[in-house]
C-alpha cells in the first residue's frame, strides 16, 4: 500500500483541528451556559397561557397605595406581575413599607432550596413586610412550573433582561436578596442564599428592624 504524502497528511490534520475549533466556538444553549448559580446567558421567552398561570396559584402583586409615591432605584422599572401578566411599578407598589425582594431563576439550585423558606418566612411576617420574588430570566413559563413544584406561592414579577439586578448593582449571581426601606432606599444586598426562616427573619431584623 502506498503512504500518504506528508503534504496530504498535514492537510488532513489542520482541517480536523479546524472543525474542532468550530465546534468548541458553537454557541450553546442557556443550559450549557450557566453554571451553579451564576447568570451567564439567556434564553428565548417562552409563551405563557391563563392555564398555566391558574396552576402556579400565586399570590397577586402587591398594587400602588394611593398617593403612593415611587422612589428609590427601582422608581421607573414595571415588570409584567407572574399571576396574572399585568404590569407592576416596582417602586410604587412597594412604596410605605419594607420589603424583601428576591432575585431568582427557575434553574438556580440555591435558589430552589431557600423560596420554600422564604414563603414560610412571608406567612410569619404577614403585612409587616413584602415579600417580593423577582424571576431573572426569559422563561417564564419556565417560573411558573418551579414555583408549582416548590409549592412555593409568593407574589413575583417576570425581569427577564434582569432590570432590577442592573439597578441595585447585584454581582452576576443568583439568588440575591435586596431589603428594602419603606422610603424606596437600599438597605442590604443578601448575596447568598438563605439557609433557614431563622436566618431570613434575623437579618431582616438586623437591617430594616422588622421582628417577626
Amino acid at each position: 500500500m502506498r503512504s500518504i504524502p506528508a503534504a496530504w497528511r498535514w492537510t488532513f490534520v489542520g482541517l480536523i483541528a479546524v472543525v474542532a475549533l468550530a465546534v468548541a466556538v458553537w454557541p450553546r444553549t442557556s443550559h450549557e451556559s450557566r453554571s451553579g448559580g451564576s447568570v451567564v446567558a439567556q434564553q428565548p421567552d417562552s409563551v405563557v397561557s391563563p392555564r398555566q398561570r391558574a396552576a402556579a396559584a400565586l399570590a397577586d402583586c402587591p398594587r400602588p397605595a394611593p398617593g403612593a409615591l415611587a422612589r428609590g432605584p427601582l422608581a421607573g422599572i414595571t415588570l409584567d406581575c407572574l399571576a396574572d401578566g399585568r404590569p407592576v411599578d416596582l417602586a410604587a407598589a412597594l412604596a410605605g413599607r419594607p420589603a424583601l425582594i428576591n432575585l431568582w431563576a427557575y434553574w438556580c439550585q440555591p435558589c430552589a432550596h431557600e423560596l420554600p423558606a422564604l414563603q414560610q418566612y412571608a406567612d410569619r411576617a404577614g403585612p409587616a413586610l413584602t415579600v417580593l420574588t423577582v424571576h431573572s430570566d426569559p422563561a417564564e413559563a419556565k417560573a411558573l412550573a418551579r414555583l408549582q413544584d416548590l409549592d412555593v406561592h409568593l407574589p413575583g414579577v417576570q425581569d427577564g433582561a434582569s432590570r432590577v439586578h442592573a439597578v441595585v448593582g447585584a454581582p452576576a449571581v443568583l439568588p440575591v436578596s435586596v431589603l428594602v426601606r419603606a422610603d424606596g432606599s437600599i438597605a442590604q444586598l443578601v448575596v447568598r442564599p438563605f439557609d433557614s426562616v431563622g436566618d431570613i427573619a434575623q437579618t431582616v431584623a438586623d437591617e430594616l428592624g422588622v421582628r417577626v
